[in-house]
């Protein structure tokens, strides 16, 4: 059987503090469905915590007008740790969250009558597309674009994750993944030079390579219709060399620390992962407990060590109290579930 790749599940955030984070979230990018909360160990991913165990809580968090979630995840056995520079454009790893918004300009007017962190005006894309920059309270940057395909509807200013922008040293290394293994297939833009949408963000007035990339198939599977179509943008900086984000940092220290995909058939993905050269590193190899949820979990990294998750669900709750559960293990993997049962995931939502 061959993998399926339902689209971007969740952005992994590092914080010091899950619910005054989240709080934010919600008022600001509505995600306000709450999937998990958990506080517990991370036995398997020693390899990136400096070969110690730590505990930690994580909640999931999603926006019902589709697209990918939150996973906000704090260290409890210990302080989650900043970098030790000042990161700019270029530099490797998750740079920013793309979030999808269907008015850009309200929402960017919105966002600036609120006192939110915007880096810069409203610029146009290569496309000739609006978007703009802001920051969350922690500094972690957002780039608030166009999107193209959608959910549900309410009120909020945004949908959920759309994508990241991922600095990385050699594009045409990191299609190999992105677009060969993660089906990111169709190029929006390649372009290179300095660009006047970049000029606001540190580092942002060099010369650079710029590709996007999107999903050019509709997304199929338990959660494709609510994940959505999601976009990948590269960015190679081209007069002078990046450093690694995470450099000398654990998984779960501050900013992005993953980027996670929902598939089924993981055996399959792994066998294609390991074909193009990038191995599982970590591996639950079997369902593993997320609080409420459950799901078998992997990952590896892209050829800058940027940490991809994939995540197999198995099991996601939607009304706990009532024993009522989405259960995905025995399910077609291409087969995508009915759209009213996926709205009934608004029956978690979290009210302030």
């Amino acid at each position: 059987m061959k993998k399926v790749i339902s689209g971007i599940q969740q952005i992994g955030i590092g914080n010091r503090g899950v619910h005054p984070l989240w709080k934010w979230y919600r008022q600001n990018f509505g995600m306000d469905i709450g999937i998990f909360e958990e506080a517990a160990e991370a036995p398997l991913m020693t390899i990136y915590t400096g070969g110690e165990v730590h505990s930690r809580n994580a909640a999931l968090t999603i926006n019902m007008q589709g697209g990918g979630g939150f996973e906000i995840w704090q260290f409890t056995s210990r302080e989650a740790q900043p970098p030790t520079f000042t990161p700019s454009l270029g530099d490797y790893g998750i740079y920013m969250a793309k979030m999808k918004s269907r008015d850009v300009k309200k929402a960017y007017n919105t966002f600036k009558d609120r006192g939110l962190d915007i880096q810069g005006e409203l610029a146009t894309d290569p496309t000739g597309n609006p978007h703009f920059y802001v920051k969350d309270p922690n500094g972690n940057l957002f780039n608030v674009v166009k999107g193209n395909d959608w959910f549900g509807e309410n009120d909020h200013l945004t949908g959920g994750a759309y994508g990241a922008v991922m600095g990385v040293s050699d594009i045409d290394k990191s299609l190999k993944l992105y677009r060969d293994v993660l089906e990111h297939d169709q190029v929006i833009y390649d372009e290179t030079g300095v660009f006047d949408d970049l000029a606001e963000l540190e580092g942002g007035k060099g010369k650079f390579r710029r590709v996007l990339l999107q999903n050019s198939k509709p997304r199929k599977g338990a959660f494709g219709p609510l994940l959505g179509n999601s976009q990948i943008e590269l960015i190679q900086k081209l007069d002078g060399n990046g450093r690694k984000l995470f450099e000398n940092r654990f998984w779960g220290d501050l900013g992005y620390i993953h980027l996670c995909f929902d598939v089924r058939n993981m055996k399959a993905l792994q066998s294609e992962c390991e074909a193009a050269g990038f191995p599982f590193t970590v591996d639950s190899d079997g369902s593993f407990d997320m609080g409420q949820a459950a799901g078998r979990f992997s990952y590896i990294e892209d050829p800058d060590g940027a940490w991809i998750e994939f995540v197999e669900t198995h099991k996601v709750p939607v009304m706990e109290k009532w024993n009522w559960y989405l259960n995905i293990k025995n399910r077609k993997p291409e087969k995508p579930l009915p759209n009213w049962m996926l709205k009934a995931l608004r029956f978690n939502k979290v009210k302030d």
